[in-house]
C-alpha cells in the first residue's frame, strides 16, 4: 500500500527547547536562558536575538508552569483595585505591568469592589494560584484583609491608599500638600468662602487630604464655617452629586469647592447644572488626581495630579526588592509630590 500522510489537521508537536539551542548552535542553557525573560539579560544581545528568531521559527513556546515547579515562582503577580472603572486605576494598572513585564512577571487584575469579604475571597484565590506577591489598591486605615494577607505572609506592597499600621511598603500622593495646592490656587485667584467635598473618611485618601483642607485654610487664616464640608459615601460621581447638593444646601454663598478626587467633581459639576449655576462663573472646582480625560469634559478640570503611573511603576519596584529579599527591615514608604494643574473650571472671583 502506498504511504499516507499524516492528517493536514493533525496537531504540531511544539518545538522543543533543545531543538532551539540546536538551531540557534548554542548550548541548552544559554537558550533557556535567552527565552526567560527575568535572565535574558545575561545573554549577549545578538545570540538572544538569535535564538529568539529561531525559536519563533520552530514554534517553541516557553512551559512557565514547568518553569514554575523546577523554581517555585509562578511569575504572577496580582493587583486588586476597587473599581476598574475609575479611570484612576487604569494607569495605575499599566505602570505596575509595564514594569513587571520587563522582569519576567505576569499580572492578574482583579476588580473586588469595597465589601472586604469578598476581597478576602479573591486573595485567597489568587493565593490558590500561587501569585508571588499582592499590589493592593483598595486597602482601608485599618484593613482586615491586609491583617490576612499578612498573616500568609505573602509580600504585599499598597498603593495610593495606605493602612495606619506602617507595617507595609507602600507607594502614595503627598495628600495633605495636594490639598495645599488647591485652596492656594483658589486663594491667589481671590476666594475666601471655599468648601470641601470630602472623600470616605476609612480610607487614607479621604481622611488625609480633609485635613490638609483643613490646614491649608487655617494656614491663610481662613475660618471654616460649619457645614462647609460635605462627605461623600463612596468615590463616585453619584455620590458626589449628593454630597455637592447637601452642601450648596447648607452653604449656597460658597465661590469655590475642593473635591476629594475627580469623580467627585464630576458629581459636582452635575449638581452645579441642576440647579442653574454655571462653573466657573458662579463657583470654581478643583478635582484631584487628574484622571484621564478631565482636560475633555466641559469646562476642562483644573485638579491636583498624583502621577499614577509613576505610582504604580514604584508599587512594582517595591515588591520586587521584597519578592528577591532586598527589602528594608522597616516597612518603606514612597510618597510622590503632586502639582496643580490649572484649567477652565476655576476663575479670579468676581468682585
Amino acid at each position: 500500500m502506498p504511504n499516507r500522510s499524516a492528517p493536514r489537521n493533525a496537531m504540531r508537536q511544539p518545538a522543543t527547547l533543545k531543538a532551539v539551542a540546536a538551531a540557534a548552535g548554542v548550548h541548552l542553557s544559554t537558550a533557556s536562558r535567552a527565552l526567560d525573560p527575568a535572565k535574558r539579560h545575561l545573554i549577549a544581545a545578538d545570540v538572544a536575538s538569535r535564538i529568539e528568531t529561531e525559536a519563533r521559527r520552530l514554534g517553541y513556546r516557553r512551559d512557565a508552569a514547568a518553569a514554575s515547579l523546577r523554581t517555585r515562582r509562578s511569575r504572577l503577580v496580582g493587583v486588586l483595585v476597587p473599581d476598574i472603572a475609575n479611570p484612576v486605576f487604569s494607569p495605575i494598572i499599566s505602570g505596575v505591568s509595564e514594569l513587571l513585564s520587563a522582569q519576567g512577571y505576569s499580572t492578574i487584575v482583579a476588580d473586588v469592589g469595597s465589601d472586604p469579604k469578598r476581597q478576602a475571597a479573591l486573595v485567597d484565590e489568587l493565593i490558590a494560584r500561587r501569585v508571588d506577591g499582592l499590589i493592593l489598591a483598595t486597602v482601608r486605615r485599618d484593613d482586615a484583609v491586609l491583617r490576612h494577607c499578612l498573616e500568609t505572609r505573602l509580600p504585599v506592597v499598597l498603593v495610593n491608599r495606605a493602612d495606619e499600621s506602617g507595617r507595609v511598603p507602600a507607594v502614595v500622593s503627598d495628600d495633605l500638600h495636594g490639598m495645599r495646592l488647591a485652596v492656594d490656587h483658589l486663594v491667589a485667584l481671590g476666594h475666601r468662602r471655599i468648601g470641601h467635598i470630602a472623600g470616605p473618611a476609612h480610607l487614607s485618601t479621604g481622611h488625609l487630604r480633609r485635613q490638609g483642607f483643613e490646614a491649608a485654610m487655617r494656614a491663610h487664616g481662613l475660618k471654616l464655617p460649619a457645614g462647609g464640608i460635605s462627605t461623600a459615601k463612596a468615590y463616585e460621581r453619584e455620590a458626589g452629586e449628593n454630597a455637592a447638593a447637601a452642601l450648596l444646601d447648607i452653604k449656597p454663598r460658597l465661590t469655590a469647592i475642593v473635591a476629594a478626587n475627580d469623580l467627585l467633581a464630576l458629581g459636582l459639576l452635575q449638581a452645579l447644572r441642576a440647579r442653574g449655576l454655571s462653573c466657573p462663573g458662579d463657583l470654581s472646582v478643583v478635582g484631584h488626581n487628574d484622571m484621564p480625560l478631565v482636560d475633555m469634559i466641559d469646562p476642562p478640570l483644573t485638579t491636583v495630579r498624583i502621577g499614577p503611573r509613576e505610582m504604580g511603576q514604584d508599587a512594582a519596584k517595591l515588591l520586587l526588592s521584597a519578592l528577591e529579599g532586598q527589602g528594608d527591615d522597616q516597612a518603606p514608604r514612597v510618597t510622590l509630590q503632586p502639582q496643580l494643574i490649572p484649567r477652565a473650571s476655576t476663575a479670579a472671583l468676581k468682585q
